[in-house]
C-alpha cells in the first residue's frame, strides 16, 4: 500500500521557519516527481513546489520563490520543504504528492497524496 506521510507542521510567528518532511512507503518512487501543494480554508489547493527525480530540477510558485526550498533524499524516500520568512498568508494544510508524469504544477498529474500537515503562521 502506497503511503505518503507529511510531518513538521505547526504554529509559528511571522518571519519564522518550519521544515516539512514527506516520507514515502509502499513502493519505489524512482523516476517520480514529488511535489508540495497547500490548501487554505475556502480556497483551491495550489501548487507550492516540486522536485524531479533526476539532476534534480526544482520548481516553485512565485509566491514562495526565494523563501521556500524543496529537496529530496532518494535513498530515504523522503522529501523536504524548508520554509523561511513565513507569512500569515502561508497558513494552510500542506500536502505532498507523487507523479510519474511530465510537468510539475498540475494537481491532476499527481497520483499519490498524503493527508496533509497544518501550518499556521501568526501575525
Amino acid at each position: 500500500q502506497v503511503q505518503l506521510v507529511e510531518s513538521g507542521g505547526g504554529l509559528v510567528q511571522a518571519g519564522g521557519s518550519l521544515r516539512l518532511s514527506c516520507v514515502a512507503s509502499g513502493r519505489t518512487f524512482s523516476g517520480y516527481t514529488m511535489g508540495w501543494f497547500r490548501q487554505a480554508p475556502g480556497k483551491e489547493r495550489e501548487f507550492v513546489a516540486a522536485i524531479s527525480w533526476s539532476r534534480p530540477s526544482t520548481y516553485y510558485a512565485d509566491s514562495v520563490k526565494g523563501r521556500f526550498t524543496i529537496s529530496r533524499d532518494n535513498a530515504k524516500n523522503t522529501m523536504y520543504l524548508q520554509m523561511n520568512s513565513l507569512k500569515p498568508e502561508d497558513t494552510a494544510v500542506y500536502y505532498c504528492a507523487a507523479s510519474r508524469f511530465s510537468g510539475f504544477s498540475s494537481r491532476a498529474q499527481y497520483e499519490y497524496w498524503g493527508r496533509g500537515t497544518q501550518v499556521t503562521v501568526s501575525s
